[in-house]
């Protein structure tokens, strides 16, 4: 039988996507409002790898991702679904519009070191129910001094440029581990 240990703290890593700088901006502001200091931020990438969202979103979408300086509890990401989804909806009734149905996309997650997790509302064979109707996937793994995809990766998730904000935030988290055992 495996001895249970306690599990190292994660870096939570927010992405978000919608059609202008506004819906971004929001949700940065929620992103620091609730957890702190942003130690990384991704450039602002198009995201325009799949047409999937077109008819709830609208075309031209830009997507950017922010990571935090204060670690997380992995056990805390479905508590960290519900509330980037009341974010979403906080932001939709603020941005009324017929020809965009949903203006923001929140995705949160966090990353180890051998991995990237995404929560998600959607039960598919390869996701694990974590809680309160939320599952977690490893949409990223890390082999070979490199991320991995999946089959079941979405597009957007495979690209170099992704791959390179990925490798920054690892970088970090490892540094954040080694300050721990320093202190």
């Amino acid at each position: 039988m495996g001895s249970i240990r306690s599990q190292r703290l994660a870096l939570l890593v927010v992405g978000a996507f919608g059609q202008n700088q506004e819906a971004l901006q929001f949700v940065r502001a929620k992103v620091e409002s609730q957890w702190g200091k942003v130690a990384l931020v991704s450039p602002i990438f198009n995201f325009d790898q799949t047409s999937y969202y077109c008819s709830t979103m609208g075309a031209d979408l830009k997507k950017q991702f922010w990571a935090l300086k204060t670690l997380i509890d992995k056990g805390e990401l479905p508590k960290i679904k519900h509330l980037t989804n009341n974010w979403e909806a906080e932001y939709a009734d603020k941005n009324n519009s017929e020809q965009v149905v949903r203006p923001v996309n929140i995705d949160p997650g966090y990353i180890t070191e051998a991995k990237l997790v995404l929560a998600t509302t959607k039960d598919r064979d390869h996701r694990l129910y974590l809680a309160d109707g939320i599952f977690g996937e490893v949409t990223l793994h890390f082999q070979r001094q490199q991320w991995q995809a999946s089959r079941w990766t979405y597009p957007d998730y495979q690209t170099a440029e992704y791959h390179h904000f990925f490798s920054d935030c690892r970088k970090f988290l490892r540094e954040q581990y080694q300050d721990e055992t320093v202190e």
